[in-house]
């Protein structure tokens, strides 16, 4: 980024008044442009995949769409930093990833030490994509078993509740999520779904294939010692050996 070019900044936090704030410590900041603000999750990837700005004051505590998953939807990766009340797990990912965050409530010298760190890192060229990667990765990885997840499909935002997906299949590094009659291409891997979804509810019948047993219709012979899993929607999918022995066990049949 050039030295001289007006660095475009948006503030991302469903509380007004700390919006407000932000405006006013950022106030007599020059080289800046607060081109954008948003209340709550959907607003924020609307603009910020729009505007595309060069720095985001992130809060995590964020209505429809938490800041991680608003992290994790973004289509680029600006320098965050990241506004939080005191949350233990969030603290440690931020810390052990390098990322600045500032804690509420804060003071205006905190507050400009983070936004000189910022300011320095983008005036320096200084590309975060890895760190940002690091941190979706370990919220994924640390955080509490899945109950829902947040998926892009073209320029919408689906939240979909785990229960209603039927299946997902391996896609190289990528997944395919399949409800009853929609898709969505997930940038995550068959090994993280296996280990955050309720084992309860899901299964990997295959190693391209997890599915929710719930909503299995049947269960038939294809060939030899080979079985076919037929859900309620009708769609079928083969189960390995180990697939079958675990639905036989997990099903008692």
């Amino acid at each position: 980024m050039n030295k001289d070019q007006i660095l475009k900044i948006m503030i991302i936090d469903d509380e007004e008044p700390a919006r407000s704030l932000i405006k006013v410590f950022l106030k007599d900041v020059t080289d800046i442009e607060i081109i954008g603000e948003a209340g709550d999750g959907f607003d924020a990837i609307k603009k910020i995949n729009q505007l595309r700005p060069d720095l985001i004051f992130l809060d995590i505590q964020m209505p429809k769409l938490t800041g991680f998953e608003i992290l994790d939807l973004m289509e680029i990766r600006p320098e965050i930093i990241f506004v939080t009340a005191y949350d233990q797990f969030a603290v440690k990912a931020f810390e052990l990833n390098a990322i600045d965050y500032i804690l509420k409530p804060y003071n205006k010298s905190r507050f400009e030490g983070a936004l000189k760190k910022a300011m320095d890192k983008i005036r320096k060229n200084e590309k975060n994509d890895e760190t940002l990667n690091k941190v979706i990765e370990y919220n994924r990885m640390n955080h509490e078993i899945l109950n829902r997840i947040a998926l892009k499909k073209g320029h919408q935002i689906r939240i979909i509740e785990v229960e209603n997906i039927f299946y997902i299949e391996a896609q190289d590094d990528y997944t395919m999520i399949y409800t009853e009659n929609e898709h969505f291409l997930k940038d995550a891997t068959m090994n993280y779904f296996e280990n955050k979804l309720d084992t309860n509810i899901f299964m990997r019948i295959h190693r391209s294939y997890i599915v929710n047993i719930k909503l299995i219709e049947k269960i038939e012979h294809y060939e030899k010692e080979s079985y076919i899993v037929i859900l309620k929607n009708k769609t079928k999918l083969k189960t390995s050996r180990t697939g079958y022995k675990l639905l036989k066990e997990k099903l008692l049949f």
